[in-house]
Formats: C-alpha cells, structure tokens, sequence
C-alpha cells in the first residue's frame, strides 16, 4: 500500500522541509504538496490522501479551518497541525477536531509521534 501524505504550507521553504522530515522517516511515502487551503481541497478531491500536515498560519483558511474540512471529508484521516504559534486555545482546538498538534521549527523528533502513529494505522489497516 502506497501511502500519500499532503503537505500545506505557504511558504515553499517550509514544505522542502517538511518532505525532507517525512522522507526521513518514511522514504516509501509520496508527498504531494499544496500553498494554500484551496490547493489542498483541490488535491484531496482529485486523488487518495492517507494523511495530512498543515501550517496553520496561511492566507485565507487558516490550517484549523482546512482541519476542520478534511476532518469532515475524510472522519479518520490523520491531520497535525503544524505552527510556531504555541498557545493553548491553538493546541486545544486542534484536538478537538481530533488532529496532532506539532511545534514550528519542524524537526524528525516532532514529527516522529505523528508519522509512527499513522504508519501503525496504515499498517493495521491492511
């Protein structure tokens, strides 16, 4: 099983980073990418996305509002949340939309718990 994980940043830098996180610690994943909410909605409803990472400083839809979404298109997908903006009504709202939350700058440490709790999924799900 292929697993396609989607990364949503607005800043390109960002999503290089991001890949090269994953890439890391799941090689066999392909990343799709998208600059915005928009672009998002327009992948996940073209093709097959297994999981989802989202900055949640973006123009437009913030990444709680695409949570929120996705969360509703797809009840079981995994979402993380992914800013620099700590604050507690930020990481509570994310886990009320049943999403990770992970703190910007982006290291494999923080993504670890997030990819190794979704590969787990996939693989049960097999």
């Amino acid at each position: 099983m292929t697993v396609t994980v989607l990364i949503v940043d607005d800043s390109k830098l960002a999503r290089i980073v991001a890949m090269k996180k994953i890439s890391a610690l799941q090689p066999d994943w392909q990343r799709v990418e998208a600059g915005n909410a928009d672009e998002a909605l327009s992948l996940v409803a073209e093709r097959h996305i297994d999981l989802a990472l989202l900055d949640y400083n973006m123009p437009g839809k913030n990444g709680l509002e695409l949570a929120a979404e996705l969360r509703a298109l797809h009840p079981l997908m995994p979402i993380a949340v992914i800013t620099a903006n700590v604050q507690d009504e930020i990481i509570s709202r994310t886990r009320a939309l049943n999403a990770t939350f992970v703190a910007k700058p982006l290291s494999e440490d923080g993504l670890r718990g997030f990819i190794s709790g979704a590969a787990l999924r996939f693989r049960a799900d097999e």
